[in-house]
């Protein structure tokens, strides 16, 4: 699999890895979604973090972005004022895939960010990053993130029982569906067309 794209435009966003400076921005996006991100990212538990933490954080998706590891990316409007959300490629779901990660701020929901990002992101992990296959997954009891692969035609393949962590303490694990595009599926769809701009680290162009 080929490293991400470090930049990515669309329409309306910038996708980019994050940057140790990036910190104060994302902490004011989480701490103030706490709510909203706790009933669906079991990350959320352990916030809010301090400003430092966030630091530490963002220094070590830096360093596996570039090492190849995994691609965490931060979501931006176009002039990057503000943090929008978080995402990701993920290359932990076996060889040849990549898994597409989104989470957006509570003021910023309802806009067709995610399904933005996620149309741009199948498009960057078949053309430039050399995958095979895509997948989503979600919790099933999260319909607003569900119907985010259904609108970009992956197909619903199966519901694991109790294979996310649990969204507070006592719970049972959740279940987790999983959506999943072929790069054959992807050729016959209307996605190729999906208007971006990709940047490698230096800056050039790659799609």
């Amino acid at each position: 699999m080929r490293v991400a794209p470090y930049r990515i435009e669309t329409e309306r966003l910038v996708l980019r890895c994050w940057e140790p400076r990036d910190a104060p921005l994302l902490k004011e996006a989480v701490d103030a979604s706490l709510e909203h991100l706790r009933s669906w990212m079991p990350w959320a538990a352990d916030e809010p973090q301090s400003l430092d933490e966030k630091v530490d954080l963002l220094r070590r998706f830096r360093s596996r972005f570039d090492a190849g590891e995994d691609f965490v990316m931060g979501v931006f409007p176009a002039d990057e004022s503000r943090v929008l959300g978080g995402t990701g490629l993920h290359p932990r779901t076996g060889i040849g895939a990549l898994e597409i990660g989104y989470w957006i701020r509570a003021d910023a929901t309802g806009r067709g960010y995610a399904t933005e990002l996620s149309a741009a992101l199948t498009r960057v992990g078949f053309e430039a990053c050399g995958a095979e296959r895509m997948e989503i997954h979600v919790d099933p009891r999260n319909e607003a993130s569900c119907r985010v692969p259904r609108r970009l035609g992956y197909v619903e393949e199966a519901t694991l029982r109790q294979r996310l962590p649990p969204r507070s303490p006592g719970e049972p694990r959740a279940d987790e569906t999983f959506f999943t595009l072929l790069r054959e599926e992807y050729d016959a769809s209307d996605l190729p067309a999906t208007p971006l701009t990709a940047y490698d680290a230096a800056g050039r162009p790659v799609l």
